[in-house]
């Protein structure tokens, strides 16, 4: 059975006054994979959110299959249902396929061949038998199974309340319930949230053998470069939304090209107006009839002088139609894009060969078990492994906001150290951003670091309420507090969650530079891929260390 395509044209979204989407038009077809990016407020999830059918369009029309399927960030299930009836639930259809396909096995069994409403339950069962074999409904309890194991969810008891859950594990489980289903269509908002590497390259594989359209938006690089077919960028561009063919690692490359053609196009329509603009000014007095006459001339200076005036007013009628013209057509100036604009993240200690921060078998009980680590006045470190092996936890005792229970800490004295959280919150949510920046830094240094000079926050969002931004927009305007007064040891913990993948690449380049130290704990795939510096690795209960990449 062929598999419908997911279709949405001139798609127009308002939203808090705001237009979100402004004619955006998509078309997804079966085996294709959509990835949607772009900058935090860009209209992601808002498009998921319309092409699923939870919000209405303001304008424009959506086509999508019946049996899409679209992953939220909260499952429509209360605190006390358990496990097994969430995946009961997922995988009523294919019990139910089964089950029609029984009957109707049966009842071909008792219509005789010649009997009128033969024909009628034969075509029934060939339906039915292609929908089974589209959802794999013969495989679902074994798929299920395969499905939980994959993503980490195979140990946990089926009894188990979703009230019991950890977020992670909500997450996980909503995720769980739309791969064994197998709809036609499937949308994803960050699917890889919460997941560790086995997870997401479960979830990659997964997402490619789907034989229906997918569309997600998402942050993780790695992912967009090993599942996409196609990416979306619904940043400010020329012609509105352009879709690029391949994968993240095409879509780098082409959308370097893309801008250039803008900023080029721009400049040469910008050159040629200011060019019809001079020459539509120009008039008759400035050209030949208006200079002296000489005796020679004075015989045909009437004759001649109307031919200038009429080739005159010729070019002037010309330059006036085309400056007309092409001021109505003219080309957007490029939007300033943010660009990660920080200079050093950190800065140099003082000189002495000791080390920042030295630990010693340290140990929080059930968090964070180390025998050892040092951390040099340059160092670049990255901390993996899974969740709950103390990643973060190893964050706050460097930066000395959580106490050990067992071992030593030394700490160089008067040691600046800066520390980014995964959780950006903020003890006035009703002030302004320009007011919250201008508060924690002080005036005088937040007039000789202006926020919007980062390029971490668009000057139209200076003043709104921090209560107002989004995730992501908070995050940044919580590194841009840190990066404002660079301390000596700069801490991260998951910094490229929330952020877009171009604003990603550009903090990873800027990690690689600056006199002091930076400790990054993260997951991302991506950035582990290209980290240049050391890297440990924290399990439960101990920790393991690997060579620094060299590259």
């Amino acid at each position: 059975m062929p598999q419908p395509a997911l279709l949405a044209h001139d798609i127009i979204r308002n939203l808090g006054g705001r237009r979100i989407l402004d004619g955006v038009s998509l078309t997804a077809s079966p085996g294709r994979r959509i990835g949607l990016i772009g900058e935090n407020g860009a209209g992601k999830s808002t498009l998921l959110r319309v092409l699923a059918g939870v919000d209405a369009p303001d304008e424009g029309s959506v086509t999508r299959p019946a049996d899409l399927g679209f992953l939220h960030q909260e499952m429509p299930f209360d605190a006390g249902t358990t496990v097994a009836a969430v995946l009961d639930e997922a995988l009523r259809e294919a019990r139910e396929d089964l089950a029609e396909l029984d009957r109707l096995g049966g009842e071909l069994a008792r219509v005789p061949d010649g009997d009128p409403g033969h024909r009628d339950v034969l075509d029934a069962y060939g339906k039915r038998l292609e929908q089974v074999q589209d959802r794999e409904s013969w495989d679902a309890d074994r798929r299920a199974a395969l499905v939980l194991d994959g993503l980490g969810l195979g140990a946990v008891d089926h009894a188990r309340t979703l009230g019991s859950l950890s977020g992670g594990q909500r997450g996980r489980l909503a995720l769980a319930t739309l791969l064994v289903r197998r709809p036609s269509a499937l949308l994803l908002d960050e699917p890889t949230n919460h997941l560790d590497d086995g997870a997401a390259a479960f979830l990659e594989e997964h997402v490619r053998s789907m034989p229906g359209a997918v569309v997600f938006a998402s942050h993780d690089r790695a992912f967009l470069d090993a599942v996409c077919t196609d990416l979306i960028d619904l940043d400010p561009a020329v012609d509105g939304p352009v879709r690029y063919g391949g994968d993240y690692s095409a879509y780098l490359s082409q959308r370097r090209a893309e801008r250039e053609r803008w900023e080029r196009r721009y400049a040469e329509e910008q050159e040629e107006l200011e060019d019809l603009r001079m020459s539509a000014g120009v008039t008759a007095r400035r050209v030949a009839p208006d200079r002296g006459r000489t005796d020679n001339e004075k015989m045909g200076y009437g004759h001649r002088a109307g031919r200038v005036q009429a080739s005159v007013s010729r070019r002037v009628r010309n330059a006036t139609r085309r400056l007309e013209e092409l001021e109505r057509v003219q080309v957007a100036e490029p939007p300033r894009p943010l660009r990660f604009a920080a200079g050093d993240l950190t800065v140099r200690a003082d000189e002495d060969p000791r080390p920042l921060v030295a630990l010693r078998d340290v140990r929080v009980p059930g968090r964070l078990a180390l025998d050892g680590l040092e951390i040099a006045a340059a160092d670049r470190l990255l901390v993996t492994g899974g969740n709950g092996a103390g990643k973060s936890t190893l964050l706050a005792v460097l930066a000395g906001r959580m106490t050990v229970t067992e071992g030593e800490v030394r700490r160089r004295r008067g040691l600046s150290v800066a520390l980014l959280a995964q959780d950006s919150v903020f003890d006035r949510p009703e002030r302004t951003v320009r007011d919250t920046y201008d508060t924690a830094l002080g005036t005088a240094r937040a007039e000789r670091v202006p926020l919007v000079s980062l390029g971490l926050l668009h000057e139209a969002d200076l003043d709104k309420p921090v209560g107002r931004l989004s995730v992501g927009q908070r995050r940044r305007l919580a590194l841009a507090l840190l990066v404002a007064r660079p301390p000596q040891l700069l801490l991260l913990d998951e910094p490229t969650n929330h952020l877009s993948p171009r604003l990603c690449d550009e903090l990873e380049d800027a990690l690689a530079t600056g006199p002091g130290a930076i400790v990054v704990a993260g997951h991302d795939r991506w950035l582990r891929r290209r980290w240049r510096g050391r890297e440990i690795r924290l399990v439960p209960g101990h920790e393991r260390r690997t060579a620094p990449v060299r590259r």
